[in-house]
């Protein structure tokens, strides 16, 4: 038999919430059909506002920033509390601002890690974090050491092909490792509009193993001395997908097949002075005239006028029109997509259209 999916209810592990915020201490209960309790939660007010980002691992009211290289802030009365199915923010205006609109974008890892690394000989600094093999998703501590070629546990089993790292204890660039553009390179910054650059910095030219990953001398993965943070994908069929594609510099652009019906899309331009672009199925709009898209590096509003545009299809995304930030002629694109739905599940049931 065919292997379509590894998962077939992707809301176990990935689930995207929009809320109305309170102003006072808000429980917000995520809306699948099956509890979650997140353990990476990424909020955006959809008015301008930065990109709040809070996980288990570094703790409650403990945020860092996508759109800014700021050093870790405490705000108490961010979020306060990962729930068995959402979370509790309070009254920050981040956070929970009265009457108006927020997303929330939610991950779950779930098993505590801890790696001694000159009693087990796995890597060479100790890691610590959590991790959901089944979801391929892993989030990870450390302590860089400055040194080129040093290695970290990061909890899976595969191979990871997207990550994101940073120093958390000091400003720093959210450094973007994608599979597709290989271990010579770093796919920009999350905080900014770089484009994708040829360094042994961040990598040390060395891809990932099923047990480790490997930083070069870089200060934003590998500061000395610094505590740094990194979410780590590894690909699940039917539930997860990083690639790249190139554009066409045509309306009827670019279609991307995942094997899945995305619940959320992230898209970067590997070229110079482009944003990054973050579309999901929650949302008012998506797949009519102009999915409303938010920029992870920016704290701008969410934005739904004309330009290109990304459609979520049953079995990928479509791009539509012609802007250089989605489909340049030409033009190379990094994603990173999470699933609604397999296109196909394990039993052979195929997924509803759009």
């Amino acid at each position: 038999m065919a292997v379509y999916t590894t998962i077939d209810n992707p809301e176990l592990f990935f689930q995207t919430k929009k809320y109305t915020g309170t102003g006072s201490s808000n429980s917000i209960t995520l809306d699948g059909s099956e509890n979650m309790q997140p353990d990476w939660v990424w909020i955006k007010r959809l008015t301008a506002a930065d990109h709040k980002l809070t996980d288990s691992v570094r703790g409650v009211t403990k945020v860092i920033e996508s759109n800014n290289a700021a050093e870790e802030s405490t705000d108490s009365n961010g979020l306060t509390a990962f729930n068995s199915d959402g979370f509790t923010v309070g009254s920050s205006a981040s956070f929970n601002s009265n009457t108006v609109g927020f997303v929330s974008w939610n991950w779950k890892a779930g098993t505590s890690f801890s790696n001694d690394a000159s009693s087990t000989s796995i890597g060479s600094l100790d890691s610590s974090g959590s991790v959901n093999e089944t979801a391929g998703f892993s989030i990870v501590t450390y302590v860089g050491n400055g040194s080129s070629g040093a290695t970290i546990k990061h909890g899976l089993s595969t191979v990871p092909t997207f990550m994101m790292i940073r120093v958390y204890d000091a400003a720093a660039g959210f450094q973007v490792y994608s599979k597709a553009l290989g271990n010579t390179k770093f796919a920009g910054y999350l905080n900014a509009t770089d484009a994708a650059g040829t360094s042994a910095g961040p990598w040390n030219n060395t891809t990932p193993t099923s047990s480790v990953f490997t930083v070069g001398n870089g200060g934003n993965t590998n500061n000395n001395g610094g505590t740094h943070i990194a979410y780590i994908f590894s690909e699940r069929q039917g539930f997860s997908k990083q690639g790249v594609y190139t554009g066409n510099g045509n309306a009827n652009g670019a279609f991307v097949y995942t094997g899945f019906k995305p619940a959320w899309v992230m898209i970067k331009s590997t070229a110079s002075g482009e944003d990054w672009f973050i579309w999901d199925n929650k949302r008012p709009g998506f797949n009519k005239s102009f999915n409303p898209y938010l920029q992870p590096n920016t704290n701008n509003a969410e934005y739904d006028g004309s330009g290109a545009f990304a459609q979520l299809l049953s079995n990928g995304f479509k791009i539509n029109g012609t802007s250089s930030y989605l489909n340049s002629s030409g033009g190379t694109y990094i994603y990173l997509a999470f699933a609604e739905s397999p296109f196909t599940t394990s039993t052979g049931i195929p997924t509803t259209a759009r």
